[in-house]
C-alpha cells in the first residue's frame, strides 16, 4: 500500500515536470530589442519579434537571441606603420546595429570578433596609405573611409555600422618632439615675418610723412615768394608813380621837384655809410640850411601835389 502511494506520487511529480518543461517549451516570451530565430530540427524556420509567441515543444527550438540594438565595439590600440614610415599607436570605436538576425545568426560564426578584426585591418590600411601629417589632421577623412569600407563589409551579415570614430592617433615621443620645435620654428618665422611687415609699413609712413612735410615746406615757400613778389610789384608802382609825379613836376619848372630828388638821394647815401660796417667817424662839411632847404623843397613839392589832386574834385559839375 506505502509502495503504491510512493509511486503515484512519484509519477504524479514527473507529470508535472513534463507539463511544466512542456509549457515552458510553448510558450515563449522575446524582450524588447531582441529578436529570436526558430529552428526546426536544428534549421532555421522563421525569427520571433519582441512580445508572446508559441512554439511546438521538441519539433521547434529558439535557435539564436540576437540583441537588435545599437552596440559600441571598443577598438583595442594597435601600431600602425604611415606612408613615410612613422610609426603611430591607433584606437578607436565602432558604433554598429544588427538589422537582420537571421543573417547574423548564421552568416558569420562570431559577429562581434568579426566585426572587431575587420575594423582593426582596414585601420591599418587608411593609415598605411597616409602621411604622419595627413592622419593627424584629416581625422574625419579616416573615419568616413573606415565607414565605407567597413559598412560594405559587413552588410552580408546582416549588420549597419553607423559610426567609426578614432579616438586616439599617437605618435612615439622622439616624433612629437620633432614636431613641437617644427611648430615652433614656424611661430618664430610668423613673429619675425610680422615684425619685418611692421617696420616695412612704419618706413613708408615716416617717408610719407616727410614728402608731405617737403611739399608744403615747398608750397608755403611759393606762397611766400608770390606775396613777396606782389609786394616788391606794388612797391615798384608806386615808385614809379612817385617817379612820374616829380618827373611831371620838373617838366613844368618847379625847381622843388629837383631838390626832392638831390635830397632823396643824399639822405640814401647818409644812410648807406652810416650802415658801413667798416666807417667808425663820419664827417659831413656841408652847410645845415642846404639840408634844410631841400627838405623844404620837399614838403612844399607834397603840398603842390596835394593842392593839383584836390582842384579837380572842387569843380565837377553837380550831379543831376
Amino acid at each position: 500500500m506505502d509502495m503504491g502511494w510512493a509511486m503515484g506520487q512519484l509519477l504524479a511529480l514527473v507529470i508535472v515536470a513534463v507539463v511544466v518543461i512542456g509549457v515552458a517549451k510553448l510558450v515563449r516570451i522575446v524582450p524588447q530589442g531582441y529578436e529570436w530565430t526558430v529552428e526546426t530540427f536544428g534549421k532555421y524556420t522563421r525569427t520571433l519579434s519582441p512580445g508572446l509567441h508559441f512554439l511546438i515543444p521538441i519539433y521547434q527550438a529558439v535557435g539564436r537571441k540576437i540583441n537588435m540594438m545599437e552596440q559600441v565595439l571598443d577598438v583595442p590600440s594597435q601600431d600602425v606603420i604611415t606612408k613615410d614610415n612613422a610609426v603611430v599607436r591607433v584606437d578607436g570605436v565602432v558604433f554598429y546595429q544588427v538589422l537582420d538576425a537571421s543573417k547574423a545568426a548564421y552568416e558569420v560564426s562570431n559577429l562581434e570578433q568579426a566585426s572587431l578584426a575587420l575594423v582593426m585591418t582596414n585601420i591599418r590600411t587608411v593609415l598605411g596609405s597616409m602621411d604622419l601629417d595627413e592622419s593627424l589632421s584629416q581625422r574625419d577623412a579616416i573615419n568616413a573611409k573606415l565607414l565605407k569600407v567597413v559598412d560594405e563589409a559587413t552588410h552580408p551579415w546582416g549588420v549597419k555600422v553607423n559610426r567609426i570614430e578614432i579616438k586616439d592617433i599617437a605618435p612615439p615621443r622622439d616624433l612629437i618632439d620633432a614636431m613641437a620645435r617644427q611648430m615652433k620654428a614656424e611661430r618664430e618665422k610668423r613673429a619675425n615675418i610680422l615684425d619685418a611687415e611692421g617696420f616695412r609699413q612704419a618706413a613708408i609712413l615716416k617717408a610719407e610723412g616727410e614728402k608731405q612735410s617737403v611739399i608744403l615746406a615747398a608750397e608755403g615757400e611759393k606762397e611766400a615768394a608770390f606775396r613777396t613778389a606782389e609786394a616788391r610789384e606794388r612797391s615798384a608802382e608806386a615808385e614809379a608813380k612817385a617817379t612820374t609825379m616829380v618827373s611831371d613836376a620838373i617838366a613844368n619848372g618847379n625847381v622843388n621837384a629837383l631838390n626832392y630828388f638831390v635830397a632823396n638821394n643824399y639822405v640814401e647815401a647818409l644812410k648807406a655809410m652810416a650802415a658801413s660796417p667798416n666807417q667808425k667817424m663820419l664827417l659831413l662839411p656841408i652847410e645845415a640850411t642846404g639840408i634844410l632847404g631841400s627838405l623844404a623843397g620837399i614838403a612844399e613839392l607834397a603840398r603842390e601835389s596835394l593842392g593839383q589832386q584836390q582842384k579837380p574834385a572842387a569843380i565837377q559839375p553837380p550831379l543831376r
